[in-house]
């Protein structure tokens, strides 16, 4: 009794432990990224290589510890269930003996009481309810929860279900495009150009110097009776998608409907936003693109930790779900933060 009590004290202790070195590390790379632009395009190309698929929290506690191992990460998955549905097992994969598990935030779902749900309400937080009115299953907190590296595992040859994958098996019959100079190896615009009609905006391609495009290389034009995107039509390939990748990430923040309210969204942050959505969503799905937005003007931030947090994490919101929607409909991968729920295993260690 006395044995087990004293593991479970040094269990705790190690856990609290753990959240302070987490929150230090949080802080400091926020620190960081607030402090130089610099810093901000890197983050955004790290996180570009895990196709956006960690929330702000997970990458930075990731890439925390693959710093520690002094290793590149590649692709996470839980060990996975006892039916092998789920996680590594499901790929007839096998997390190795004696490999030390990565952290990640799970979420945890569960049915508040309405006693809960009252006091969540008042202290302004959402709550679910059905058409009863009755709180429904969501999510009430977070749990710290065991995650695998794919160099940590054994088995079937798996190769990571990345976007720009999907797409190649989809569109090409398992054939790698060939980069052309100019040309756009992605084969997204099409795709791009639906979500922005999906949105409510009209789509052309406009002569440069024309209403509204002038000097840029797209535009936005939101007012009385208009809602339409232009982008010029004198580009290259590769330079229409990215250019109309950046202007449906102006739609999908936010920045043209005033739903923002209270927020700093002056030119620079949006700028910064959409510029980083549209560099991280092509360099996920294969089109190399070189960053030049208001990321590079250190006062867009001023240092402002808190105001480069949201902005990170709207950057990171929007562009896994257009990754999402310009991924196939049957190839939806299960590396998410919401799918490593409920199937690690509770050891920090493969057994």
């Amino acid at each position: 009794m006395a044995r087990r009590q004293a593991r479970s004290e040094q269990s705790e202790q190690e856990r609290a432990e753990l959240l302070d070195k987490i929150k230090a590390d949080f802080d400091a790379r926020l620190a960081r990224l607030a402090a130089d632009p610099a810093e901000w395009v890197t983050f955004i190309e790290t996180v570009a290589s895990f196709g956006a698929q960690y929330t702000l929290n997970n990458q930075f506690l990731l890439l925390m510890q693959a710093e520690e191992r002094q290793m590149t990460p590649t692709f996470f998955l839980p060990f996975g269930n006892k039916a092998g549905t789920s996680g590594w097992k499901k790929h007839k994969r096998s997390v190795r003996k004696g490999e030390k598990a990565f952290k990640v935030w799970a979420p945890i779902r569960r049915r508040p009481t309405e006693e809960e749900a009252q006091k969540w309400e008042a202290e302004g937080r959402k709550v679910q309810r059905d058409e009863h009115g009755r709180p429904v299953k969501q999510v009430v907190g977070f749990r710290l929860s065991s995650t695998f590296d794919l160099s940590q595992t054994d088995g079937e040859p798996f190769q990571v279900p990345t976007v720009q994958r999907a797409r190649r098996i989809k569109t090409a019959g398992g054939q790698t495009p060939q980069l052309l100079d100019g040309e756009d190896p992605t084969g997204v615009y099409d795709d791009i150009v639906k979500l922005i009609k999906d949105a409510g905006y009209a789509f052309d391609l406009a002569a440069p110097g024309s209403q509204y495009l002038g000097k840029a290389n797209g535009v936005t034009v939101t007012g009385l009776g208009v809602r339409q995107v232009l982008v010029r039509d004198d580009v290259s390939p590769a330079q229409r998608t990215k250019t109309s990748m950046h202007e449906l990430a102006h739609i999908r923040c936010d920045h043209t409907t005033g739903v923002r309210l209270g927020e700093d969204l002056h030119r620079g942050r949006k700028e910064t936003e959409a510029e980083s959505v549209a560099h991280l969503c092509c360099q996920a799905l294969g089109l190399d693109t070189q960053i030049y937005s208001d990321a590079y003007v250190l006062g867009w931030a001023n240092g402002d930790m808190d105001l480069v947090k949201e902005c990170a994490q709207t950057v990171l919101r929007v562009a896994k779900a257009i990754l999402a929607d310009l991924a196939p409909a049957d190839t939806t991968s299960s590396a998410t933060d919401d799918a490593e729920d409920g199937d690690a295993e509770d050891g920090d260690t493969a057994q």
